[in-house]
């Protein structure tokens, strides 16, 4: 979170109504990204500070959000009309600082898990960093209540400390294929360092990260990095921060997923957003969608080409 930084600037047409010159990327981001339309404004009032966002691997379209500090263990999904599609309290967690979260594999094969990361730290004072883990749940018809909320099951708490010292993160990033855990810190005119917690995670024990190098960021405010995702097939990974969004690709099936953080990220617009804080990719990969804090919730979705 950074007090009230605010991005303005015209709306973005609708999709509906947007012609192809319309929705061709000037720069950052030459022609690769389409530009950034509201498809949504979230209906559900509760969400007052989307933190992070995940796209369902269960049911096609539909998303995962949480709040900021300040919520309890709640994740809420919707749909891309902005329609609630429920809320859960994350059995067995607390919510102290959660800052992001991620779709992927877990213990059992064939099931999927959301990533939930309870990792900010404003004073860089915590001595270790919470992810929980938890079956996605299944989506059905709920009420528009907080207090109509389901449960999901029993979460499992992966204890994660780093070796150099305490930082405040707002990337979580879950490989879709590995299940490996990233962390991207967020720090004023830097660039931010990448730690990785590799499979298998055992939770409960406290597992000590490892520090793989640092981003460079193409921006003037270096590298505050509020949201992170990686691509459904595993070969592009995508930030945000409070101005825009960044992308890296892998150059070819064959190159290890972590020679990535080597590749030049390439900046895109994210339109207009209040205070940006996630991102995260379509479930076919064909699209980034992003979030804002305040409310109603934008849904912004920038179509990569």
């Amino acid at each position: 979170m950074l007090g009230a930084s605010q991005i303005t600037g015209p709306k973005p047409p609708h999709p509906l109504l947007s012609t192809p010159s319309q929705q061709r990327a000037k720069k950052p981001g030459g022609n690769t990204y389409g530009a950034p339309v509201q498809v949504a404004l979230l209906k559900d009032t509760v969400i007052k500070e989307s933190s992070g966002l995940a796209a369902s691997r269960n049911v096609p379209g539909v998303y995962w959000t949480h709040n900021d500090s300040g919520d309890g263990p709640f994740i809420y999904a919707f749909d891309t009309r902005g329609v609630r599609r429920g809320a859960w309290r994350v059995a067995g967690a607390s919510a102290y600082d959660w800052e992001d979260m991620a779709a992927g594999p877990g213990p059992i094969a064939g099931k999927n898990y959301l990533y939930i990361g309870d990792i900010g730290d404003n004073g860089e004072k915590r001595s270790e960093v919470i992810v929980y883990r938890v079956p996605e749940p299944v989506i059905g018809t709920a009420g528009n209540a907080k207090a109509k909320s389901f449960s999901t099951e029993p979460a499992e708490v992966i204890h994660l400390r780093y070796p150099d010292g305490a930082h405040d993160a707002e990337a979580l990033l879950v490989h879709p294929l590995t299940g490996t855990i990233y962390i991207v810190t967020k720090i004023l005119f830097g660039n931010p360092g990448i730690y990785e917690a590799a499979t298998p995670l055992k939770a409960g024990a406290t597992i000590t990260l490892s520090r793989i190098g640092t981003l460079s960021v193409p921006s003037l405010l270096g590298g505050i990095i509020t949201g992170g995702a990686i691509s459904p097939d595993g070969r592009r990974v995508a930030f945000c921060d409070y101005m825009q969004g960044y992308e890296a690709v892998l150059p070819d099936t064959k190159a290890a997923f972590n020679t990535i953080w080597k590749r030049p990220l390439v900046s895109f617009a994210l339109g207009s957003r209040k205070q940006g804080e996630s991102i995260t990719y379509r479930l076919d990969g064909k699209a980034l969608l992003a979030t804002s804090e305040g409310s109603p919730m934008p849904l912004i979705q920038v179509v990569r080409r």
